[in-house]
């Protein structure tokens, strides 16, 4: 990767992301950055998504689901407990994680296992645990050599047939974007293509957000395989 495309100071881009959501309220609205609103039209692309993944050839199973950057457990709720009988939760924030547990209520209790209280540059999970690894609008929030070294080990935990689903903010010129505000990067599409190939990852699909709003970011959706096992599941069509 281009050494540019670094921020110059590892420690304060991440201690700054700290301080950011710190002072961010513990609501829908606050986790969109003010668009609380887009939220449905969100999960439905997500929806299709997975049913799509679900009806090809060789699909994950749908025992447990892992939410990166989960925040309050919007995706979890509306999203994961529908498809996965367990959902874990990945939160650096831990008043964002405790008030998860309110927001996700008790009839969601059964299908919610462990809330890991670490950001993802300090996460490994669980060794072959997962059938699908979801992240959404949190890798920015990572350095490039730390967003590589996080799906390398994604990897390590996805069960058999496993895929790691992003979902992200695409920058619309070749040049990434920096927000000082939030601490945060907005990659061009190349650049994202580039470290899921230095992971050892295949790009099964790639799905572009709809009917989102004029001015936000396009957003895309990328199914992930390790390439270890492209070979031997080349037919999988969606």
């Amino acid at each position: 990767m281009d050494e540019d495309t670094q921020p110059e100071n590892d420690e304060k881009f991440y201690s700054n992301a700290i301080q950011y959501w710190s002072e961010i309220p513990a609501t829908i609205d606050g986790m969109l950055g003010g668009f609380g609103f887009i939220s449905q039209t969100d999960i439905r692309d997500s929806k299709l998504l997975l049913k799509q993944l679900f009806n090809s050839k060789i699909p994950p199973g749908r025992d447990y689901a892992l939410d990166c950057g989960a925040g309050i457990g919007r995706i979890t709720k509306h999203l994961l407990t529908g498809f996965f009988n367990k959902v874990d939760l990945v939160e650096q924030n831990p008043e964002f994680l405790a008030q998860a547990k309110e927001y996700l209520g008790p009839k969601l209790e059964d299908k919610i296992g462990n809330y890991y209280s670490v950001g993802l540059q300090s996460f490994e999970p669980e060794d072959k645990k997962y059938d699908v690894i979801w992240s959404q609008w949190v890798l920015g929030h990572l350095t490039d050599s730390d967003l590589l070294t996080f799906l390398k080990s994604c990897q390590n935990g996805l069960k058999q047939n496993g895929v790691i689903i992003i979902k992200e903010n695409i920058s619309s010129s070749d040049e990434i974007d920096k927000d000082e505000q939030d601490s945060s990067v907005t990659r061009p599409l190349f650049l994202y293509h580039r470290i899921f190939t230095k992971a050892g990852l295949s790009c099964y699909r790639q799905v572009k957000q709809r009917n989102f709003p004029k001015g936000l970011y396009t957003v895309y959706m990328f199914i992930l395989k390790p390439q270890a096992q492209s070979s031997n599941n080349s037919e999988l069509n969606l």
